[in-house]
């Protein structure tokens, strides 16, 4: 509900105690305005009417309103006084209708839901069947009535909680130095990896001789066609000598490749990532 006090009656009532008040105390401005000080009370100081209203109760809605009424007049929910609830649920309504036209729009609405239950009451109750209790026109109302009441006590409950940020705050520490220095753990992975790196470095600044030897990739044909000789198939790691050098290696590659392109010899593969076999091209007779 809200008050309203008229600003001519005001303004007399505080003429005399702004009239005792210095212009200036200790050079700090009375009050600002927009930003620039004020050392001097105005002559013409207007209050418009709406600037002294006074919200005496603030509710949430039209269910929030009557379930104060009946709280503050001690009413029984269940078996509720609906001329003297009725009276006072419009008085508040005639109170916001005329400053607040959009606000009072819902309470206009429960307010003919009340007086549609009012008259309901007054008229005679309708004929039911034996042994069942007439209909009462409040029941929907209660309903309404109790469900708010105890969404309203859960959301209170809820927020008497501590909330973060209203009630309490995150601590937070700022070390720039520990006292004790930690180091991070050398995994073996780790260890293995800076072993290999001191070997690949030493690789390559040590001397090499180079000597010069000449190999036949002919003659290196006919030993691969001698080692399948008789076989029908010949793993592929089997064709290569490593203890011969990798030079030897390479033109035993190279070798192979050659047999391959002239088709006297066949590198199979039963599936995928399986090992790898050579033998002799067929050539029918």
């Amino acid at each position: 509900m809200t008050q309203t006090v008229d600003s001519d009656s005001l303004i007399p009532a505080l003429t005399p105690a702004l009239a005792g008040m210095p212009d200036v105390v200790d050079q700090v401005a009375l009050a600002r305005l927009y930003g620039e000080p004020l050392f001097a009370m105005p002559q013409d100081l207007y209050i418009p009417p709406d600037a002294l209203e006074v919200f005496l109760e603030a509710f949430e809605g039209p269910l929030d309103l009557l379930l104060y009424l009946i709280r503050k007049q001690n009413f029984n929910i269940l078996d509720i006084p609906m001329a003297g609830l009725t009276r006072q649920y419009l008085v508040y309504v005639d109170e916001i209708r005329g400053r607040n036209l959009e606000l009072a729009a819902e309470y206009l609405l429960m307010a003919a839901m009340l007086i549609e239950i009012k008259s309901r009451m007054l008229l005679p109750p309708r004929k039911v069947a034996e042994g069942q209790e007439p209909e009462d026109p409040r029941a929907e109302l209660v309903r309404r009535l109790l469900e708010y009441e105890q969404m309203k006590l859960a959301a209170a409950k809820l927020n008497a909680m501590p909330q973060f940020g209203r009630d309490f705050l995150k601590a937070q520490v700022y070390i720039e130095q520990s006292l004790q220095p930690r180091f991070p753990d050398v995994h073996v992975v780790e260890l293995q990896e800076a072993w290999r790196d001191i070997m690949k470095r030493a690789k390559l600044i040590q001397h090499h001789k180079i000597s010069r030897e000449e190999l036949s990739v002919r003659e290196h044909m006919s030993i691969v066609l001698r080692h399948l000789q008789g076989r029908k198939f010949v793993e592929f790691e089997h064709l290569f000598d490593p203890t011969k050098g990798a030079a030897v290696l390479v033109v035993t590659f190279i070798a192979m490749l050659e047999l391959a392109k002239e088709t006297l010899i066949e590198i199979t593969q039963a599936e995928a990532f399986a090992p790898i076999y050579v033998r002799l091209a067929y050539s029918p007779a």
